[in-house]
């Protein structure tokens, strides 16, 4: 096959697409431009508003196609929700760091841990989320996603303060529930008993309630599970039933050690 017919195959393929690829590397500038905005004591804020005004106009109108004035109406509406987000994520820091014996300063925490990244990105995507700019916030949740190996939905809804440890693997779905006070451990999954499409609207994932602890690779499925206040999740748990307050869910596997005899 020639590459003039390898070429038209191809454009004959993708006629039906408007996708404009684009979006994605726009979505990651305006990640990074929020947080130099948000964290760093130099950032000149009346002119990284602007940029970030330009930025998050562009993402807009491509990703969600609505009217430029709709647009620049959102762009109003999420500009003045960063104060308290903002405030949330301070809040973040401080527990991550008042809980996390390995953390040496306020500054490492802003600057190093994936946990706190992902946090801050998702409380930012869930913004976007709720002023309906669902393929936008979706991009940032996926960079968040690659870059920390944190996989938080933009819809789940998440109280401060909230602490992740070493964050690879986590999975938090749309419809999560989480309350004041939760750290979670690498690996845990807050997912769904089951997926079909016709569960769109319905809750599918956990509720979290305050001073939950839930240490790596538990798993806690479904919209009407909920773990109880004050309890204490262990490590490799498969959880789909209610946990009552005051809880200690341990793993039943028994490890044996052994002492070979010498010959």
């Amino acid at each position: 096959m020639t590459k003039e017919l390898i070429i038209n195959s191809i454009s004959s393929l993708k006629s039906h697409f408007s996708i404009n690829y684009g979006i994605k590397t726009m979505t990651e500038a305006f990640t990074e431009k929020l947080f130099y905005t948000l964290f760093d004591a130099n950032a000149p804020l009346n002119q990284s508003i602007d940029e970030l005004e330009m930025l998050f106009k562009k993402i807009s109108k491509i990703s969600s196609k609505k009217p430029d004035a709709l647009c620049d109406a959102i762009w109003e509406k999420f500009l003045e929700k960063l104060p308290s987000v903002l405030d949330n994520l301070n809040q973040d820091a401080a527990y991550i760091l008042e809980n996390d014996p390995a953390s040496n300063s306020i500054d490492e925490v802003y600057l190093a841990y994936p946990g706190f990244h992902a946090i801050a990105i998702y409380r930012l995507s869930h913004e976007l989320y709720l002023l309906d700019m669902l393929l936008f916030s979706r991009l940032m949740s996926e960079y968040a996603h690659r870059i920390t190996g944190t996989d938080i939905h933009a819809g789940a809804e998440i109280a401060s303060p909230f602490f992740i440890d070493h964050a690879t693997g986590i999975v938090i779905g749309e419809t999560t529930v989480i309350e004041k006070y939760v750290k979670l451990y690498q690996g845990v999954t807050l997912g769904a008993l089951s997926v079909s499409k016709d569960m769109k609207s319905t809750k599918r994932h956990p509720t979290v309630e305050k001073n939950v602890c839930i240490y790596a690779n538990a798993t806690i499925l479904g919209g009407e599970t909920v773990i109880g206040k004050n309890s204490i999740i262990g490590g490799n748990t498969w959880i789909t039933k209610s946990i009552p307050e005051k809880s200690v869910v341990t793993n039943a596997t028994i490890t044996e050690v052994k002492i070979k005899e010498l010959k």
